[in-house]
């Protein structure tokens, strides 16, 4: 069984639950996805099964010829497996895998916020408004060190590009799987603006 499935974003709502408490949840649209390559320990070192989703109106010839007569996929990513012979190559893979109650880690690329300052990238608290600092409510404040080490130290937080970078949220609970409309609703929110990649995998942990 493959441990994951590949969807898009599609934005948010609220559910009510049984118990009639509401709920916001994120609404996915995963797979169906179909299996485009088993990886065995034998051969390629590792067990991993190779999933495409999405149509595109292009690929490359060497996407053509690995992908062969399955179709022109927008996306391939790879799935870790315990055990590769229980799938083949053609299988589809849909949200009919994930049960209401479950928990998923759910990956993405966050938003782009551009060049941000350290009171927006890393919540700076900013210098004291007060004894002529009126230009310093937003600065970082010393990044030095004294004579030893003499230098700025590896990983400082500063200023810089913030978001648009890989995130997974952990641990998120399946509301509804719907497999007739291929969507998947997870409680709370997930990384990525609408349309965007995210690779929704099972995980053992408890929430």
């Amino acid at each position: 069984m493959v441990p994951g499935i590949i969807g898009k974003k599609v934005g948010m709502t609220q559910v009510f639950r049984d118990n009639g408490k509401m709920e916001a949840v994120t609404v996915i649209e995963a797979g169906p996805c179909t299996i485009t390559q088993v990886k065995s320990t034998g051969k390629e070192g590792y067990s991993a099964v190779q999933l495409g989703f999405g149509n595109a109106r292009k690929i490359s010839k060497a996407e053509q010829g690995h992908t062969k007569e399955l179709g022109k996929f927008k996306y391939l990513r790879e799935f870790r497996v315990a055990d590769p012979a229980s799938v083949k190559v053609g299988d589809k893979v849909d949200v009919s895998a994930f049960q209401a109650g479950e928990v998923v880690n759910v990956c993405g690329i966050s938003k782009g916020k551009g060049f941000a300052g350290v009171v927006k990238r890393h919540h700076f608290k900013g210098g004291k408004k007060t004894h002529g600092q009126s230009d310093r409510t937003r600065a970082p404040g010393a990044i030095g060190s004294t004579t030893t080490p003499g230098h700025v130290l590896k990983g400082m937080r500063m200023a810089g590009h913030m978001g648009d970078e890989r995130v997974t949220v952990r641990r998120l609970e399946v509301i509804k799987s719907d497999p007739e409309k291929n969507l998947l609703l997870v409680k709370g929110a997930v990384p990525g603006v609408r349309n965007g990649l995210l690779i929704i995998s099972k995980t053992t942990k408890r929430k």
